[in-house]
C-alpha cells in the first residue's frame, strides 16, 4: 500500500541543537532540506513556521548558536525517512550530543466514535545527533541516566545509586569499544601514517 493511504499525522518536532561556530544558514538549510521538501517548500524560511502559531517553528539564534525546533507539520509514516535524513545532515554542522523528539498524533482517531478494541495510532519516536558517535552516545547515556534516577530515587536515595550509574557507565562503554573496534576493520594500523581528522571518535565521559 502506498503512503498517501495512510493515515495522515500531526507531527510534532521538538529539539535544541548546539552547532559549530562556522556553521551559517545556508547549510543549516541543506542539512535541513529533507524537512523542508517534505512539506513542499521552496527553502527553509518558507516551511520554517509552525502549523500552529504560538509555536517558534524552526529558527536559529546566531549569538547562541543554537538550532531550536519546536515545529508541528502534517504527514503520513513516511515522515520517518524525512527526519533520518535531515539527522544526519545535522551530524556535520553540531558541536555537539543532542536529542530530538519526533511525535505522531493520529488525526483520524475519534475517541467517541472508536470502539473497544480500537486505539490512537499515536507514537513517539527518539533521534539523537551529534558530531560523533561518542557524542550521540553521551547524550544517550545522561538521559538513561537522569531516567533511571528519577525512578529509582522513589524507592532509593540517590546516593545509593551509585552502583546503577556504574552499570550503565559500563554498557555504554562497552557498546562505544565494539563500535570503535567495527570502524578500525580494514584500516591500517596506527602510527603507520599521518593522522587525519580527530583521530578518531572519542570515548563519552562518565559523570560519578
Amino acid at each position: 500500500m502506498s503512503s498517501h493511504h495512510s493515515p495522515p499525522f500531526e507531527i510534532h518536532v521538538h529539539g535544541d541543537i548546539r552547532l559549530r561556530d562556522d556553521v551559517d544558514y545556508p547549510h543549516i538549510q541543506e542539512a535541513l532540506k529533507p524537512l523542508w521538501k517534505y512539506v513542499g517548500a521552496r527553502s527553509l524560511i518558507d516551511a520554517a513556521p509552525s502549523h500552529y502559531e504560538d509555536e517558534p517553528g524552526i529558527r536559529f539564534d546566531p549569538k547562541e548558536r543554537l538550532l531550536q525546533m519546536c515545529w508541528t507539520l502534517e504527514g503520513d509514516e513516511d515522515f520517518r525517512h524525512a527526519i533520518d535524513e535531515a539527522c544526519m545532515g545535522l551530524n556535520d554542522i553540531a558541536a555537539a550530543g543532542a536529542p530530538i523528539e519526533v511525535s505522531f498524533y493520529d488525526l483520524e482517531f475519534d475517541e467517541e466514535e472508536a470502539g473497544p478494541d480500537q486505539e490512537a495510532r499515536d507514537d513517539f519516536v527518539m533521534c539523537f545527533v551529534g558530531p560523533t558517535p561518542a557524542a550521540i552516545m553521551q547524550v544517550q547515556r545522561d538521559m538513561l541516566v537522569q531516567d533511571v534516577v528519577h525512578l529509582m530515587e522513589r524507592h532509593f536515595d540517590a546516593s545509593e545509586l551509585g552502583e546503577v550509574v556504574a552499570a550503565i557507565d559500563r554498557l555504554f562503554t562497552n557498546r562505544f569499544d565494539a563500535l570503535v573496534s567495527s570502524m578500525q576493520l580494514g584500516k591500517p594500523p596506527r602510527g603507520s601514517g599521518p593522522a587525519g581528522g580527530h583521530g578518531g571518535p572519542r570515548k563519552p565521559r562518565h559523570l560519578h
